[in-house]
């Protein structure tokens, strides 16, 4: 299998991570969708990162249907969410707000690198940044109140680090780390870690 995207996007790398912790084994192609549009597009036309590769030569896209898909096959002692539905609505409340603060910044990040600087609408903008804030004070108490501890990251916790290294990457000046020292503490744990050096961001 070959999972194709950088890992700059946070996409992609919580789809790796989550792939090795799941114990697939894959080769990882680093196309771009914008410097390699093209060699992206013959692999897929749609050329949205991540995308997986399965040895049959299907197409999996988008990181959430990845994950879940490698998660139907795993037994329940390996996999990354809990079975029981009121833990798991918590992890899945947690894991919604990581995606959305993921979601809020690359709006941002597209909005500033993408957009002429005179079509900047910062309506817009103040709008998508104040959304990715609350995502993360959510987060940042969260761990607070319950910091984990584990050796093995679930799909919540490996999520919001991916999240918080991906906005420190690539908006610090938005999201500022000592506004949120319990997310921050939480990804310089796991960043620390064998199994996230393994996918590093840059």
């Amino acid at each position: 299998m070959k999972l194709i995207g950088m890992l700059d996007s946070p996409y992609v790398r919580r789809v790796a991570i989550s792939l090795d912790l799941l114990g697939v084994r894959f080769e990882h192609d680093p196309l771009s969708v914008f410097s390699t549009f093209e060699a992206f597009s013959r692999i897929n036309p749609v050329v949205k990162a991540p995308t997986l590769v399965l040895d049959d030569g299907s197409l999996l896209m988008d990181s959430t249907l990845i994950i879940d898909y490698f998660e139907s096959l795993s037994g329940p002692a390996s996999r990354l969410l809990p079975q029981q539905p009121q833990a798991l609505a918590a992890a899945f409340s947690t894991l919604g707000l990581a995606l959305a603060a993921c979601e809020k910044a690359v709006q941002i990040v597209y909005e500033n690198k993408l957009r002429p600087a005179e079509k900047l609408h910062l309506p817009w903008v103040e709008r998508v940044t104040g959304q990715l804030l609350a995502a993360c004070t959510e987060l940042d108490k969260r761990w607070a109140a319950s910091p984990s501890r584990s050796e093995r990251p679930d799909q919540a916790a490996l999520t919001a680090a991916v999240a918080w290294s991906f906005m420190q990457l690539m908006l610090p000046e938005v999201v500022k780390a000592d506004d949120f020292p319990a997310l921050k503490a939480h990804t310089a744990r796991l960043e620390a870690t064998d199994l996230f050096k393994r996918y590093p961001i840059v």
